[in-house]
């Protein structure tokens, strides 16, 4: 039977066509991040508050979204975008992405200090590429495995083509690349009172009702404690956003159990049935992948 979503207002078939593939391959550390819905907590929380550390875009979400009155929802639906990069069929991504930037075509104002901007900015575009990069790969490194430097240089390379869908002329392709971005860029960050607010509403359990607040609240604390120490210090976010050794460990064992155990209605499960692959093969252990992904592949010549 097909199982046919509408994610959060995108009607999103991770499912069909069959065989169509993601922008992202089965095998790349980008399923294994974007799989994981501890990682895309914490990354997301992280690369919002790097995001809004610059007046344009916070001003620019905050006056054109409905992130004042459903922020819960609002970053639901940047989650999904992203997932669909990592997982979509190329069709269905091309699609979505382009409704994103069709929408985003329509923002542009002032920052309350008078500064012209719009979200089509190609310097707005790059920071936002960059953010969620830095967020969901360094929320991986930190909390489910120590990712090596060739790991890191495939998953922004293979991330370069939907960052450039997006509107980004200048992805990011190392960590390097991200500090010299934010060196760049750091000038303009400055504490403000929605940065606190957005961190208030995600440890309020307002973000996930079915988990216990505490839990989320360690969430953010994770997200917090992965910004660069420079941005943590222009933002002003101070030792009540500590992540203790408690905490720590909690999100730690969280993220790790996430890595194993198979979510089969996920985006990711989806795909990889698309692709002619259980539904558990992001769940696997690297050698059973490669095995799978090899036998689908004599399976697919000796079809045609």
């Amino acid at each position: 039977m097909q199982e046919f979503k509408s994610y959060l207002g995108w009607k999103v078939d991770f499912l069909n066509p069959p065989g169509e593939p993601a922008f992202a391959a089965p095998d790349s550390l980008s399923w294994q991040v974007f799989k994981n819905p501890v990682v895309l907590a914490i990354g997301g929380i992280a690369a919002v508050l790097l995001e809004f550390a610059d007046a344009r875009i916070r001003s620019g979400v905050w006056d054109h979204s409905l992130f004042k009155t459903d922020p819960i929802g609002r970053s639901k639906r940047t989650g999904v975008a992203a997932m669909v990069g990592v997982f979509g069929p190329q069709s269905v991504a091309r699609r979505v992405i382009q409704g994103v930037t069709n929408m985003h075509a329509r923002v542009e104002g002032t920052t309350p200090k008078g500064e012209a901007y719009k979200a089509l900015d190609v310097d707005l575009l790059d920071w936002v590429s960059a953010t969620a990069s830095f967020g969901f790969l360094t929320a991986y490194d930190r909390f489910v495995r120590p990712v090596s430097d060739a790991e890191q240089k495939r998953y922004f390379e293979a991330g370069e083509t939907v960052a450039r869908l997006y509107g980004a002329q200048n992805p990011i392709r190392s960590f390097a690349d991200f500090d010299v971005m934010l060196a760049k860029l750091l000038p303009r960050f400055e504490p403000h009172p929605i940065n606190k607010e957005f961190l208030d509403i995600m440890c309020s359990g307002r973000a996930a009702p079915g988990v216990p607040k505490g839990l989320q609240s360690a969430l953010v604390h994770a997200a917090v404690s992965i910004l660069p120490p420079v941005v943590r210090e222009r933002l002003e976010l101070g030792p009540e956003y500590d992540l203790h050794w408690k905490g720590a460990a909690t999100v730690k064992l969280m993220a790790k159990s996430a890595d194993r155990i198979p979510d089969p209605n996920s985006p990711a499960a989806h795909a990889a049935e698309r692709l002619g692959l259980p539904r558990s093969f992001a769940w696997k252990s690297s050698e059973d992948r490669a095995r799978l992904l090899a036998a689908a592949e004599v399976q697919g010549l000796q079809k045609a």
